[in-house]
């Protein structure tokens, strides 16, 4: 690993002027679980490396009821997933941060890191697009927001610019008698990345026999996370049905551009597409039954 420079920042305005400063070779620390390896591996050239995880926004895990939840860059998976709130109300994300490396990596590994390594594999990615959710981004120019199916332009890459830093990400309110599921694809239990993995979100009527809204995204399959923006026609006012999920799952196929890796065929990829689209969905809809 090369020399470079170590800051630890107290507060947000201390980090985005360190990034600032250090240019496109500056990169903040929050867990370390992807960086740090990059750095070792030589895939990341990194001059300075800005500690983010002492600021007290990027810590910020909260819940208010009508608003939602705000979620700091810098909160580790345990938090999340051992939280009663998001327990209650966001399931997808217990769902996918119980999945991101073991446990001991869920003890420093965030969702804002798995957002900024921005692998088209990430665990967390599907299920923070269905679930609305918008990333507020900061540098010593201002604030911005971006919503997370926009986040990432390619594998490795995202929407943030040299000196500008991932503060949290806000996931709005869950709708009354809504559900939402994560899950992944992989040939072992733990500690490999998804073959595909894919994630739903769904609104039902009343009844619970109708459904008013939906989003599906899936993983692992083109060069982002890909948010399926046919799906949310094919949900509105559909029957939570077998055809319905057929319909569903048949748009994420054709709006996929999988590729053959050492992980699986793209005939694999496409395949696992259909099921996995349809088991979020059959979770989605079993969860907003739950709750209404």
């Amino acid at each position: 690993m090369r020399n470079f420079t170590f800051v630890a920042a107290q507060s947000l305005s201390e980090a985005v002027s360190a990034l600032a400063s250090a240019g496109p070779t500056g990169r903040p620390l929050a867990g370390g679980t992807d960086i740090l390896v990059q750095m070792r591996e030589g895939r990341r050239v990194v001059d300075t490396l800005v500690d983010i995880k002492k600021i007290p926004e990027l810590s910020t895990l909260s819940y208010t009821p009508g608003a939602g939840l705000r979620l700091g860059a810098a909160v580790p998976c345990y938090r999340i997933y051992e939280d009663p709130h998001v327990q209650r109300h966001y399931s997808a994300l217990v769902d996918c941060t119980s999945l991101v490396g073991s446990v001991g990596i869920q003890g420093r590994a965030t969702v804002g890191g798995n957002l900024c390594t921005s692998s088209p594999a990430a665990d967390t990615i599907p299920a923070l697009i269905v679930l609305g959710a918008t990333c507020r981004i900061a540098s010593s120019h201002g604030e911005r927001s971006v919503p997370v199916e926009q986040f990432c332009t390619g594998p490795g890459r995202n929407h943030l610019k040299p000196g500008e830093l991932l503060v949290e990400v806000d996931i709005p309110e869950p709708a009354l008698h809504s559900g939402a599921y994560s899950l992944r694809f992989i040939p072992r239990n733990e500690m490999d990345i998804a073959v595909v993995n894919a994630a739903a979100q769904v609104q039902l009527d009343p009844s619970g026999e109708r459904i008013l809204a939906g989003r599906v995204a899936v993983g692992a399959v083109a060069p982002t996370p890909l948010f399926v923006e046919e799906a949310q026609a094919l949900l509105h006012s559909a029957p939570p049905s077998e055809e319905t999920y057929e319909r569903v799952a048949y748009a994420a196929q054709r709006a996929a551009a999988p590729i053959t890796d050492m992980r699986g065929t793209k005939e694999q990829r496409y395949h696992l597409v259909g099921v996995l689209v349809k088991r979020a969905l059959r979770g989605a809809v079993e969860r907003a039954r739950s709750n209404r």
